[in-house]
């Protein structure tokens, strides 16, 4: 009898692009049931941490903070170059440096939306920015209209976003995947497929192949994955999807790698040294 396995992915075209061979039954499952829901990122994060996924996408921000039950596949991250959330405005706008600790909050004090607060996106604000505000957090979808509408000074804008932010009339404050990289020289790690510690050491190596395998049929079927990417992204021209594509998928989805792994342990060191990632709380294990 086949173990079903419970998988949450995001409505990303690159999460549906990499998870195609699995959503239209291409690839082998190595006798897995898998039963696939697909959601907003934020609410990936947010149920991975009441136990709801086996196996599921979610930021490494909240991987970071869930790690005592979570661990990362090799397979199916999105980390890279030129990846970063950006930050956005109606006019341009010179964000302070961060003060030192011997100096004052900045005043006035900017409206920031980001796009939730497990999110990667929330952590890199609090790394380069915290002190300047604390960030409201919005649906990803919702940022832009609400900087149209007047209803934030700042957003923390991810996913097609980077894309699309000057047909909404935009402007980019920064691209906080550049100061990352400026700081870093390493590519910026987002999210990563999360499983849960308990389940088997078997049944994750046989989730981790599904993984690689979905991935791999993407790349060597594109046409075929644009139907599926449609279907989850409608508001998308063919244009954007494949930019999102290009962007996101890249040879660190396929394996996290030795750069992939130096550039998380790097974001979580970061994290811990300002306290945003509990000292307490364990490593990420990259998993299989």
């Amino acid at each position: 009898m086949s173990q079903t396995i419970h998988l949450g992915i995001s409505t990303c075209p690159n999460d549906t692009f990499a998870f195609h061979g699995l959503l239209a039954g291409k690839v082998d499952t190595c006798g897995l049931d898998f039963k696939i829901e697909l959601t907003d990122v934020q609410d990936l994060n947010e149920r991975l941490a009441q136990g709801h996924f086996d196996v599921a996408k979610g930021s490494f921000h909240a991987a970071f903070l869930l790690s005592d039950h979570l661990g990362v596949l090799p397979s199916g991250s999105a980390l890279g170059y030129g990846v970063g959330p950006v930050v956005l405005a109606t006019e341009p706008v010179e964000l302070p440096a961060e003060p030192r600790d011997d100096e004052p909050d900045p005043t006035p004090t900017p409206r920031v939306l980001c796009p939730g607060r497990f999110t990667t996106a929330t952590l890199l604000w609090q790394l380069f920015h915290g002190r300047l505000a604390h960030p409201s957090q919005a649906l990803f979808s919702e940022i832009m209209p609400a900087l149209k509408a007047g209803d934030t000074d700042l957003g923390v804008c991810i996913h097609e976003g980077r894309f699309t932010y000057a047909d909404w009339g935009l402007v980019l404050v920064e691209d906080l995947g550049a100061s990352w990289e400026a700081r870093t020289s390493m590519p910026l790690p987002l999210g990563g497929i999360l499983a849960r510690r308990s389940l088997a050491d078997d049944v994750l190596r046989r989730i981790q192949a599904c993984v690689r395998a979905s991935i791999d049929y993407g790349l060597s079927h594109r046409d075929e994955t644009l139907k599926t990417m449609r279907r989850h992204a409608q508001e998308m021209d063919d244009e954007v999807l494949w930019s999102h594509v290009g962007l996101y998928v890249n040879e660190w989805t396929r394996e996290l790698g030795p750069d992939g792994r130096r550039a998380l342990s790097f974001l979580s060191a970061m994290g811990r040294s300002r306290g945003l990632v509990p000292e307490v709380q364990a490593p990420l294990e990259v998993l299989v």
